[in-house]
């Protein structure tokens, strides 16, 4: 593929609740703050390049939240693209406290869950968040509560649609009952399958599935997507995001980088074509991996 052929729009579209279109290949912005999902990222200039190119390549979904860094991630991607292209996503989240580095608690109380939506908006320079996720359920704290609490910013205006993250699909049916829910967001790769049955409820809800972790992990995982790569003259990542591309029409993959290399080898994934016993030899691993 030559670098005029690079483009995210090669993937396909898929619609967000029937309100927008957005390229099937997304861009996480998780791995752009600095070591432990903690402060800036060492080389400032070069994660604001690596969000410039992203869009400069047709990635028109970014996958955020308020806890990377915390704050960091939605300040650069702010810094770097505001004002915003026309057709651009920026998807969010709340729910998470981060009292230091690879440390998260649950606040996903409605007074948190308000305050994280006002500083998003402010970060990110929006008058409405497009797509805002409840990061993740809190033990302490009524489901209902938090979802009650978004479909009321949503009524607000600033919020457009609502999604979930870190969710099972009971989770997923209860928030339907408060708010159309239009993407869920769960760990998920070729080889790390818990989450199968969600990516099919959401398949027949219409219901966008963002898997994050899409490498997965394992000995014997690892033997196969080499092999199948090699064949391909891919990477393994290459090969894992042709695979979730493939899985389902609903899949939206949001591979996060701070490397412009790794960045433009993510987007020729969409234009790898695995045969139909390749796909069937990656689906047949089902090693599951750790949860952050």
């Amino acid at each position: 593929m030559n670098k005029k052929e690079l483009s995210a729009s090669l993937a396909g579209d898929i619609s967000l609740g029937g309100e927008l279109s957005v390229h099937r290949l997304g861009y996480g912005a998780m791995r752009l703050t600095g070591e432990g999902i903690w402060g800036p990222p060492k080389d400032r200039n070069g994660a604001l390049a690596v969000l410039r190119r992203a869009v400069e390549l047709g990635v028109d979904f970014i996958d955020t939240a308020d806890s990377y860094g915390p704050n960091v991630s939605e300040e650069l991607i702010a810094e770097a693209l505001f004002p915003y292209p026309a057709d651009l996503v920026i998807a969010t989240k709340g729910g998470w406290n981060r009292p230091g580095p690879n440390q998260w608690t649950h606040d996903a109380t409605p007074a948190h869950l308000r305050k994280a939506v006002e500083g998003s908006l402010k970060r990110l320079r929006l008058n409405r968040i497009d797509v805002y996720q409840l990061h993740i359920p809190d033990p302490v704290v009524s489901f209902e509560a938090s979802v009650e609490t978004l479909a009321q910013l949503r009524e607000e205006g600033k919020i457009r649609l609502v999604a979930l993250s870190n969710v099972t699909q009971e989770h997923i049916e209860r928030a339907r009952r408060i708010v159309p829910i239009v993407s869920v967001q769960n760990r998920y790769s070729f080889a790390d399958r818990e989450w199968d049955y969600v990516v099919d409820y959401c398949e027949r809800n219409g219901i966008a599935f963002i898997p994050w972790f899409p490498l997965g992990a394992g000995k014997v995982a690892g033997e196969v997507l080499n092999q199948i790569a090699l064949a391909h003259r891919a990477s393994p990542t290459q090969i894992a995001l042709a695979w979730l591309l493939r899985r389902s029409r609903i899949m939206l993959p949001i591979p996060g980088t701070s490397s412009i290399q790794h960045l433009e080898e993510n987007v020729v994934a969409v234009s790898v074509r695995l045969t139909d016993e390749e796909y069937e030899k990656l689906s047949s691993v089902t090693e599951l991996v750790g949860s952050r």
